[in-house]
């Protein structure tokens, strides 16, 4: 084995049991043995972690291109920033935040490229400007809109759990049990889409780790990936530099890179298939090293 042995180079050695295949337009992707990265961009002035960094086209152009190259499957380009509390914005401000970067990145990439929205408009142009994948933190549900966009493309959806809205998601959230009654609600979502013409296997589930849940009900979801995957759908993890971390950690968001580290572990060892981080080489690398180490043990 040498250092310079790559990613694809693991992915295609495993031959694991626990594969699922994610297709839509031209794509037909292997999920399960070892996490698809989706690279964070954030083109937004008020994002929790990084807000106003990349605010720029070509600011945010350059931060996405190096993200590939250190690795990312996925480019999520966002405009609007869903942080608790945080306020909505115009889909005429939202378009002017990524359709230029989207457009931009499409003639100079050919990686995946998300449109992280609630806005069945920016979904459409998005998806329009070269965007491959809608990734909608409401499940679809808050535009009445994008469930038709999605059926009438042949994209990839995300399809997450959110309990009530950014602004109020984190005032007293509240489950019986939190697993089941997310893992109930992710399935009646795909029932519904797949009803609305979405085939199942364009869809990807997401517990929406932060969305409408405290530190223990993100640590419980966390733990209990399996029971999200046996709804059929590839599960996406989205944990990178969240609130709950510092309950774990005791560390402001700044500091939780290493954090950020050992939960992509935790999860990708029970087999989550994608995982939305900012810090995409250090993910890459320790994801690499975990599952070099995982398959010499196992043979």
């Amino acid at each position: 084995m040498t250092e310079s042995r790559s990613i694809e180079g693991i992915r295609a050695g495993d031959q694991g049991s626990h594969r699922f295949r994610w297709m839509f337009g031209r794509h037909d992707l292997s999920t399960g043995d070892f996490p698809l990265i989706m690279g964070i961009v954030n083109v937004t002035p008020d994002s929790f972690s990084d807000g106003g960094q990349f605010v720029v086209v070509d600011h945010a152009v350059a931060h996405a291109l190096k993200l590939a190259d250190e690795g990312a499957d996925i480019l999520d380009i966002g405009g609007e920033s869903t942080r608790p509390g945080s306020a909505a914005v115009s889909v005429e401000d939202e378009l002017s935040r990524v359709i230029a970067v989207i457009q931009t990145l499409r003639s100079q990439t050919t990686k995946l490229i998300s449109i992280d929205t609630t806005k069945s408009e920016v979904a459409r142009q998005a998806l329009a400007a070269g965007a491959d994948i809608v990734n909608d933190i409401s499940g679809l549900t808050f535009d009445p809109k994008m469930v038709d966009v999605c059926a009438n493309s042949d994209c990839g959806v995300v399809c997450m759990h959110i309990q009530g809205t950014p602004q109020t998601m984190q005032a007293d959230p509240h489950y019986v049990d939190v697993v089941a009654e997310v893992r109930t609600h992710l399935e009646r979502r795909v029932e519904a889409l797949v009803e609305a013409g979405i085939s199942k296997c364009r869809i990807v589930i997401d517990p929406g780790i932060g969305f409408g849940k405290t530190a223990q009900h993100n640590v419980e979801l966390l733990s209990n990936v399996a029971q999200l995957r046996s709804i059929g759908c590839p599960v996406l993890i989205g944990h990178s530099r969240k609130r709950f971390l510092a309950k774990v950690l005791g560390r402001p968001v700044e500091e939780r890179v290493f954090g950020t580290i050992g939960v992509s572990i935790a999860v990708a060892a029970q087999h989550a298939d994608l995982i939305r981080v900012h810090d995409v080489a250090a993910t890459r690398d320790a994801l690499l090293a975990w599952q070099t180490i995982r398959r010499g043990v196992n043979g």
